[in-house]
């Protein structure tokens, strides 16, 4: 193809060479850059993509899209652009022929629940089509092929290229994490979303690489619905109305109050076999709908995952078969103990999840609430605070351990967590290792306690210094669960 052709929605300028040069496809990174690609660089936190135009070159690339004066050498076409990540959005999807447009894509944005709500509507999805394509924090699912994510939202030639991958497997329909700081860095630009689907939004991801302050995190929050056909809000939450203000789609509402389209009612905990979750009813429908993870928050997801799904066709008892078998890797995750301890395994990493975790275990435990977690590094300071004063006021018995404390001392993440736990009366112990940390709060536990393991959940590593090493909350439970047998 042209480069002429991938330019057909970017306003551009030709600092050198011709727009008539033969391109074999586009890239942001030169790790992956391939000889007679396009590269375009991208001027990130840590680093500036202009930076790797000789590395580029240097592999073949046969044009450079820039925001900066550069030199390059002749026989390079430079392109330059007000924005290179527009640019790569729109060339990405141009080169495969705008893939997205050939699918139903869902795209779900809020603070908290994406992962979960993601998860269900992909497993209501695929029991009525056969096949859902995924893209999300714990896994992206392209129909051809399944691994574990990098990251909640990639880049955008990354997205349009699972987006062809799912065509090519005959997918209708793909669902999506959104997340805020990928609808800043325009990373979902030129997607055609079908239906975009609003969870809630709390007071996090503001500070230092993230949100400058809570305005800008709604207002990127909002950007998605700029893109809808349809979108799906929920009525409860107090900034729905501001997220959905001055967009041009259909609007539809979710929620456990009067006016909101879809109602859930009749909210009540229920345990099927050994399995503790949530059963609630809908207005205006009959029968009932189980979901097998605890909690008021988890009915939220489900209502989202349910009007969604209704908007998209599918039938109810194809929504009910699919809700109540539904598990999502380190969402309110039970580890069975066997000896009747409850071990949770959750990805709540700030003080709004803590809470909400903590808030609905506390109603599953006969005997003690023990919780265990960390704060992750080069983050907010003030969650670290919240977070310790979350635990010291709702749970009888905290252990205070590393996270991903990525750049960051260890210790003094935990001396802000401590800070925030002497604002309370609460028990705790600190073990800035993460592995004897789980063991002992497993180890101090007993018959009638819950225990939960928070902040990673699925994640299978522990980044520090920025090497990522092998640490798997759910194997260390198990471990020593195994350990305790033995003996």
């Amino acid at each position: 193809m042209e480069l002429s052709q991938l330019l057909s929605q970017v306003r551009y300028e030709v600092i050198q060479g011709t727009v008539h040069t033969r391109v074999a496809g586009v890239t942001n990174d030169t790790r992956d850059l391939k000889r007679r690609d396009v590269y375009v660089c991208i001027e990130g936190y840590d680093t500036d993509g202009h930076r790797f135009v000789p590395e580029a070159v240097k592999k073949g690339a046969s044009a450079i899209v820039t925001a900066k004066e550069i030199p390059c050498p002749e026989g390079v076409t430079v392109i330059r652009v007000s924005d290179t990540r527009w640019a790569l959005a729109a060339m990405s999807a141009a080169a495969l022929g705008y893939p997205a447009e050939h699918l139903r894509v869902i795209g779900i944005t809020g603070t908290k629940g994406k992962t979960t709500t993601a998860w269900m509507l992909r497993d209501i999805l695929r029991r009525a089509e056969g096949a859902c394509g995924l893209i999300g924090t714990v896994e992206t699912d392209t129909g051809l092929r399944r691994f574990p994510s990098a990251r909640t939202t990639p880049e955008s030639c990354q997205l349009m290229a699972y987006f062809q991958e799912m065509r090519e497997a005959g997918l209708q329909s793909a669902v999506m994490e959104v997340s805020s700081q990928a609808l800043k860095l325009e990373r979902t630009a030129c997607i055609p979303f079908h239906m975009g689907i609003f969870t809630n939004l709390g007071e996090d991801h503001i500070g230092p690489g993230e949100h400058a302050d809570l305005q800008e995190y709604r207002w990127c929050k909002h950007l998605l619905f700029l893109q809808c056909e349809t979108g799906l809000g929920n009525r409860d939450d107090p900034c729905w109305g501001e997220i959905f203000d001055r967009t041009g789609c259909r609007k539809i509402t979710f929620g456990t109050g009067e006016g909101a389209d879809y109602r859930a009612v009749e909210i009540r905990r229920e345990t099927r076999g050994d399995c503790p979750g949530m059963c609630f009813a809908m207005e205006g429908r009959e029968g009932t709908f189980f979901i097998p993870l605890p909690g008021r928050y988890n009915v939220y997801n489900a209502l989202a995952a349910t009007a969604a799904a209704f908007e998209l066709g599918v039938g109810e008892e194809a929504v009910r078969e699919a809700l109540c078998r539904v598990s999502i890797p380190g969402r309110m995750e039970r580890i069975p103990s066997g000896d009747g301890r409850c071990i949770f395994l959750d990805y709540a990493h700030n003080a709004l999840s803590l809470a909400n975790a903590l808030g609905t275990l506390r109603g599953l435990a006969k005997g003690r609430l023990i919780v265990l977690f960390g704060c992750g590094g080069n983050r907010s300071r003030q969650r670290r605070f919240e977070m310790g004063e979350t635990a010291g006021r709702m749970a009888d018995e905290t252990v205070i351990t590393s996270d991903n404390p990525r750049e960051e001392k260890p210790e003094d993440i935990l001396a802000d967590i401590v800070e925030g736990m002497r604002r309370t009366e609460g028990t705790y112990t600190v073990i800035p290792d993460r592995k004897e940390a789980i063991r002992y709060a497993l180890e101090c536990s007993g018959s009638g306690d819950v225990v939960l393991i928070a902040g990673k959940g699925h994640e299978t590593y522990q980044e520090i210094q920025g090497v990522r090493y092998p640490m798997d909350d759910r194997e260390i439970i198990l471990g020593v669960l195994r350990g305790e047998k033995d003996r």
